[in-house]
């Protein structure tokens, strides 16, 4: 049964300890949070995806280039 969203650990105060801990030390408490933080560093925010690809197919074709000479 749903309690309108009252919480113990919100009340004793466990969840502002939580936030405050990862906040300092800038790893998420939380699974999720640590695998979307995780793909954020790995993707770049999906910019570092995109450059890698670009930049791999102009060096593939300054590499083709070369070999024509």
């Amino acid at each position: 049964m749903n309690l309108g969203g009252f919480s113990w650990r919100r009340l004793v105060g466990i969840s502002a300890m939580k936030s405050k801990i990862s906040r300092t030390i800038g790893i998420p408490l939380t699974r999720s949070g640590r695998q979307q933080k995780i793909g954020r560093m790995v993707t770049g925010g999906g910019c570092l995806v995109v450059i890698g690809v670009g930049l791999s197919i102009s060096v593939a074709l300054a590499i083709l280039a070369i070999k024509m000479i």
